[in-house]
């Protein structure tokens, strides 16, 4: 692993039916919902496949998972269980884990690849946290500098103003920010015919 980058987490479930994007159970039905994500979870491994420091793929509610062990095996990523009550807490303490930083993402993110990444880490060698937005108020990555909580405690997750709750908390914390540009993720059933523009995605 090149010494001066950043390892990157990737959290991810066990694909259970019915656990898994649940927002889109409603379009797709349990099953389908599951597929799609596990659909998501193997191109988000490809799209970051080429990352020069260390992948690890942080899982729910535990590393016993037959996919995620094979998917590990396969893009040889250190496999870690997520710690904690919430998402907050979930994130926070996997960036804890390393102290000289981290990026940090999920897998609902067609677009987002090695050249965002990259930009972030260039990000951080100026600013204490940087941060892609989603279309929908949230993010799909987070890196820190070094490990900070402020951006994850005592948050409300899946809605409107993520962004804008974490951003003050950020600033209340003297902690400065990069914002990178807006990508869409992929969580309500209207997302899901933009999936036709994403080569390999695509029915």
């Amino acid at each position: 692993m090149n010494a001066a980058t950043y390892p990157l987490i990737i959290f991810a479930k066990a694909p259970v039916p019915g656990q898994v994007k649940t927002r889109l159970i409603p379009a797709l039905g349990p099953e389908g919902a599951c597929a799609l994500y596990q659909t998501l979870l193997r191109h988000t491994l490809e799209q970051t496949r080429d990352w020069p420091g260390e992948r690890l793929l942080y899982c729910t509610p535990d590393t016993q998972d037959a996919l995620l062990q094979a998917l590990a095996l396969e893009h040889q990523l250190t496999l870690r269980t997520q710690k904690g009550d919430d998402l907050g807490e979930r994130m926070a303490r996997a960036l804890a884990e390393h102290s000289g930083g981290a990026l940090l993402i999920g897998t609902d993110c067609p677009l987002l690849d090695c050249a965002h990444l990259t930009a972030a880490q260039q990000a951080l060698i100026e600013h204490d946290v940087a941060i892609i937005p989603s279309e929908d108020g949230g993010y799909v990555l987070i890196g820190q500098r070094a490990p900070h909580p402020a951006p994850f405690t005592g948050m409300r997750w899946s809605h409107a103003d993520v962004l804008s709750d974490t951003r003050t908390r950020l600033h209340d914390a003297g902690l400065s920010l990069w914002l990178g540009p807006t990508l869409w993720d992929l969580d309500e059933p209207q997302d899901l015919p933009r999936l036709q523009t994403i080569p390999g995605l695509a029915n």
